[in-house]
């Protein structure tokens, strides 16, 4: 897909598709600890990332990386470890992800390894129509963000993560980072 048409495909996407506007994810779910399980095993990945958050950027960095996931606590939670090839420096980074079977609702934890004693704020959320919807508040350059994660499964093992930031409690969003797994041949 070319640059050009990839942008446009992401902004429309922004624009068109709206999950719940419900952002608290205190109750009710219809996930289940088995809603990861697509994502299990190794992958390659491909970061598409804009240059600049919340600037009124469109320039987008892409670059290459991988991950590894595994199930944890019984298969009530997983975890991936992976390797980002920025265009500046290769890193590495962990997810770990939980799931509280009473509530029914996913809790989300980034550890960059560049920062390896800061765990970012965990993101909580569930699956609904197939989609994973995940939020936090956090804080971005000194401004209050609402964070919203969209885990979406594909099909043919080409699982879809997008990030995207609020500034306005979530009623526009500008999508941030997008990562496209295809399973890797072992």
């Amino acid at each position: 897909m070319s640059y050009i048409n990839f942008k446009l495909i992401s902004v429309v996407k922004n624009q068109t598709y709206e999950p719940t506007k419900r952002t608290d994810m205190s109750t009710i779910s219809t996930s289940s600890a088995n809603d990861f399980d697509f994502f299990i095993g190794t992958w390659k990945v491909r970061h598409t990332r804009l240059k600049e958050r919340l600037n009124n950027c469109n320039e987008w960095q892409e670059f290459s990386g991988s991950s590894s996931v595994i199930k944890i606590l019984g298969g009530q939670g997983n975890m991936d470890d992976n390797v980002l090839e920025l265009p500046e420096a290769t890193y590495r980074a962990a997810t770990f992800r939980t799931f509280d079977a009473q509530s029914g609702i996913w809790s989300i934890w980034w550890l960059d390894g560049r920062y390896p004693t800061q765990l970012d704020t965990p993101m909580r959320g569930h699956f609904e129509d197939g989609v994973g919807h995940f939020f936090a508040d956090d804080v971005f350059a000194g401004r209050p963000i609402r964070v919203r994660f969209l885990w979406t499964p594909g099909q043919h093992d080409r699982p879809r993560w997008e990030q995207a930031f609020s500034v306005d409690g979530g009623e526009t969003w500008e999508t941030n980072w997008i990562m496209d797994f295809q399973r890797a041949t072992v």
